[in-house]
């Protein structure tokens, strides 16, 4: 609960209310990072070893969903919690000292480059190959949806080193740097105000060092990471709707139609009265996405996150276009925040597999 306060005191602070949800240039991006990495949540579940405090995935639960509430850029989930989780599972000592560290602190930035085109959300599905040669390997291929890869100082490309492109053995993870020549980043907008980008990778050179753990043997690693970033945003949804909520209760008690506060129609109580509901749902699916994250179980763990973002996938944007409706004209405005809260939650349903993709997978595991 300390926890959580403290974050929710932090966002007050440098997140205005007002400009929650707008683009940011990268000054302010760097500047926002910063100020995480003070706070300490760029470091939150990794080793003290590392730079981190070794807190689990039910702080990073409460960490997730306050800066759902601010309309964050997405820092903490992309590179914490998702290429941090993916480096602190499969990285070498020297890696993770000399990663881990530098993303706690602020002064680098990763993304995960897992997903292909055509390939929908099986992100296994990968032509992407690397060859290795006497001098190294050699990457060719193209990543699509690279969450906050416009910004990114670290890509964990994930690429087959052995098998075709439907098998789960033989997938390797890669470390990229932004700078790596030959690396193309094509950057681009998302709906919700932030920024992702497809990478083209044309015969890269890399040295042995460059590749995360054993060639052939990511698949589990980065299927853990993918779920707990699933689970993040799970969390973060929370927070949105939280504050979409609020902000809908408060339009309907002062805005008057014929002398009286739209919250005395029924029929309006009744719609906020589902949308306390469906809120209360959604808080409990994403700690049990949580709590699902330490299972053992590996197909326990995969339902019950999936279980988590289909509920998260319809109910969101469900409530968004309800909280809209219900502001009426204004709610479809640039200066009303109820729209940015309303495309964040669309676009945090169709990320890391939408509903119909998570029921598919939830069916696969019975």
């Amino acid at each position: 609960m300390a926890l959580k306060e403290a974050v929710s005191r932090f966002c007050d602070g440098e997140y205005p209310a007002e400009k929650r949800g707008d683009a940011l240039n990268i000054d302010q991006l760097k500047k926002r990072k910063s100020a995480l990495a003070e706070m300490g949540l760029l470091g939150l579940p990794f080793s003290s070893d590392f730079g981190g405090s070794e807190q689990s995935s039910i702080e990073v639960l409460l960490v997730a969903q306050e800066l759902g509430q601010a309309l964050d850029d997405g820092v903490f989930t992309s590179s914490t919690v998702m290429a941090g989780s993916l480096i602190d599972q499969l990285g070498s000592h020297d890696q993770k000292k000399h990663w881990l560290a530098s993303l706690a602190t602020g002064e680098k930035q990763a993304a995960l480059a897992a997903y292909e085109a055509g390939a929908r959300y099986d992100w296994h599905l990968t032509d992407t190959r690397a060859e290795l040669t006497p001098e190294g390997w050699v990457l060719n291929g193209r990543k699509t949806m690279v969450f906050q890869g416009s910004s990114a100082d670290l890509f964990l490309v994930v690429a087959r080193t052995s098998g075709t492109t439907r098998d789960t053995d033989g997938l390797s993870v890669f470390m990229l740097p932004s700078n790596t020549p030959g690396l193309v980043i094509e950057a681009f907008d998302t709906l919700d105000n932030r920024r992702a980008a497809h990478l083209t990778l044309q015969n890269l050179k890399l040295s042995e060092d460059q590749l995360l753990g054993l060639p052939g043997h990511a698949f589990i690693a980065v299927e853990k990471s993918i779920d707990r970033g699933i689970a993040a945003l799970c969390a973060e949804a929370v927070g949105a709707v939280e504050i979409l909520l609020a902000m809908t209760v408060i339009h309907l008690k002062t805005r008057q139609q014929f002398g009286s506060p739209l919250a005395k129609f029924q029929v309006l109580q009744h719609r906020i009265a589902n949308m306390a509901m469906d809120l209360e749902q959604l808080k409990s699916m994403a700690c049990v996405a949580a709590m699902a994250l330490n299972s053992s179980d590996t197909a326990q763990r995969k339902k019950l996150i999936s279980a988590a973002k289909v509920l998260t996938s319809q109910k969101g944007r469900e409530i968004g276009l309800a909280a809209i409706q219900l502001h009426g004209a204004m709610g479809m405005t640039e200066e009303c925040r109820v729209g940015h809260y309303a495309k964040r939650l669309m676009v945090i349903g169709q990320s890391l597999g939408d509903a119909h993709w998570h029921l598919h997978r939830m069916t696969q595991l019975q």
